[in-house]
């Protein structure tokens, strides 16, 4: 199978880093197709001496990367493809690969109306080839590497110039090559849309590994528009996030209307016993905030009867305002730093086995609040060692350096949600990226840790494309996922497309299953920390997962006078 990801910008490092991850645990190929920020990557090899000016100086950065092949440029306008691919076991496979490579962008090219060829004695595709003016129009560099099961993978690919600013490549010698230019469609007097040579490369690329079937999902990035609304059908104003489903595919008018009666196995019977009572106390009392409340999961009442509740760090205020979620979207207040010994506090009087520990965006932190995540994952473990943690987080911007702060913190299950399928992403959460969530799921598992991500369903996806997001999750190292139905908390939220019958998320737990996934926690009213403890038993995890002293058994403590102000 060959998996086709066309995946929007994304940024060097994160491809680098998504494609590694995917080279060493996916069964299946995949093709990434996509554009990077301005960036120049440097191969194994390259010579420092061929980069001329500072980066910084123009706007972009510098990569080492492990690809053959000198220095190069990536940028807006450019088209990137990365067939990541298992090669036949013969120290030729690399050429052939590099020559398979090269003859997809050249009969692409030749569909677009464009002559293009090799040129003798150098890697790429040229224009005006064995000439004088010969130019060169795509740059391609390859590694292969041995994954744990044998098999033999290629990663990077093929950057095809197709509206680029090529002063960018002035600052550098590109591919270490200073006797020809470089040149791009544009700039030979070609005016095709990048959507058209996008579809020309990928059906060159399916007729050359796709043999074995193509599941393709687009990152559906809609137009760029300077209003905040526009006009809908009806001729009314329309919200953005009601606009960004409708260039998703999706029909904001055709769904469920918020006055519709739910199906009977989405009603919550209202349970306030003594369980319930006494965990509200210990978290209110010492100034908690939970994930439980904010986001309003219908799921409260039998979790706090057991015991269980999801804390909350970082304050209660988002600095995202994604289409489905309730959290509070004012301004964030400052971190308190006493919030991680708080909840540790709370972890031990309740003598929880098993804690999960979520937090809000902070994009407004330089580290996006992960220092304060990884504290309190420490605290817990100093006052109640022998209990299993979990987190929730969030993508921290994709920032490499401030993952590692949670990666170092040893959490026994590390969370992040992708949360839709990739067409509906821009809709449903604006300031995310599912390429990104991606490579923080795959960082993880890299770092050996158990990994969880979520999904909702109900915004207007196909089954097709949650098997399809599941086989992501499952080719960057996911172990356990969860799937429930999207509840719409208010009208200013996005809209319900379809309710999900608990025999068709029986179903997709069971895809997720066949998929290589340990554990799939698939019902209506499953969300991401519901039925964590079981689900991370069940997914083969090492951590101590037996009771401590049965949840909700609080230990006694001496009465505070006072207590410290609710953050956010």
């Amino acid at each position: 199978m060959l998996r086709v990801r066309r995946l929007g910008q994304v940024t060097y490092a994160e491809a680098f880093d998504l494609q590694h991850a995917l080279a060493r645990r996916a069964d299946d190929d995949y093709l990434l197709v996509l554009e990077h920020p301005h960036v120049y990557t440097m191969g194994a090899h390259a010579d420092l001496a061929h980069v001329l000016d500072d980066p910084a100086s123009v706007g972009a950065t510098l990569h080492r990367t492990d690809r053959g092949g000198d220095v190069t440029y990536h940028g807006p306008g450019q088209l990137v493809v990365y067939p990541i691919v298992t090669l036949e076991d013969d120290p030729g496979a690399g050429p052939l690969h590099v020559g398979r490579i090269e003859q997809v962008v050249i009969d692409a090219l030749g569909d677009l109306g464009v002559k293009a060829s090799r040129q003798a004695g150098y890697p790429g595709v040229w224009i005006g080839a064995g000439g004088p003016g010969a130019r060169k129009i795509a740059a391609i560099g390859v590694r292969t590497l041995r994954v744990q099961d044998g098999r033999r993978r290629a990663i990077h690919g093929v950057a095809l110039n197709v509206e680029p600013n090529l002063e960018m490549f002035g600052h550098i010698v590109p591919c270490g090559i200073a006797d020809y230019s470089v040149t791009s469609l544009r700039a030979e007097g070609v005016d095709v849309a990048m959507d058209d040579v996008v579809e020309a490369v990928t059906a060159r690329a399916v007729s050359a590994w796709g043999a074995g079937g193509v599941d393709r999902q687009d990152v559906r990035v809609g137009g760029v528009r300077r209003s905040s609304t526009q006009r809908g059908p009806s001729g009314s104003l329309e919200r953005p996030a009601l606009r960004r489903l409708r260039e998703a595919g999706t029909d904001p008018d055709g769904g469920v209307s918020l006055r519709a009666r739910k199906p009977e196995w989405l009603r919550v019977p209202v349970r306030m016993g003594e369980g319930f009572l006494s965990l509200g106390q210990t978290i209110h009392d010492l100034g908690l905030v939970t994930v439980c409340e904010e986001a309003g999961c219908p799921n409260i009442f039998e979790c706090w009867a057991d015991g269980t509740a999801t804390f909350m760090v970082n304050g209660s205020r988002c600095t995202r305002a994604c289409g489905f979620c309730l959290v509070d979207t004012r301004h964030p207040m400052p971190l308190d730093p006493e919030e991680p010994e708080r909840v540790a506090e709370a972890v031990e009087r309740m003598r929880l086995a098993y804690a999960v520990v979520t937090c809000v965006a902070r994009d407004d932190l330089p580290d996006g609040g992960a220092a304060a995540m990884a504290e309190t994952i420490r605290a817990i473990r100093r006052r109640s060692p022998r209990t299993a943690v979990e987190v929730l987080i969030s993508d921290y911007r994709g920032d490499a350096a401030s993952l590692q702060l949670v990666l170092d913190a040893r959490p026994d299950v590390l969370d992040h949600n992708v949360e839709t399928v990739a067409r509906l992403q821009r809709a449903v959460r604006p300031s995310a990226g599912y390429a990104r969530s991606l490579t923080v799921l795959g960082r993880a598992a890299d770092a050996g840790l158990v990994v969880k991500s979520g999904l909702m369903v109900g915004l207007g996806e196909s089954e097709d494309e949650v098997v399809s997001t599941l086989a992501d999750m499952a080719s960057v190292g996911v172990s356990i996922a969860t799937i429930g139905q999207y509840l719409r908390p208010s009208s200013a939220h996005l809209p319900v497309a379809r309710w999900w019958s608990p025999a068709e998320l029986d179903s997709l737990a069971a895809a997720g299953r066949a998929l290589g996934l340990a554990h799939v926690e698939a019902s209506p009213l499953t969300r991401s920390s519901y039925h964590a403890k079981q689900a991370a038993a069940a997914a083969g995890s090492s951590a101590p997962l037996g009771e401590v002293l049965g949840p909700g058994v609080p230990v006694p403590v001496p009465q505070r006078v006072g207590s410290p102000p609710r953050v956010g």
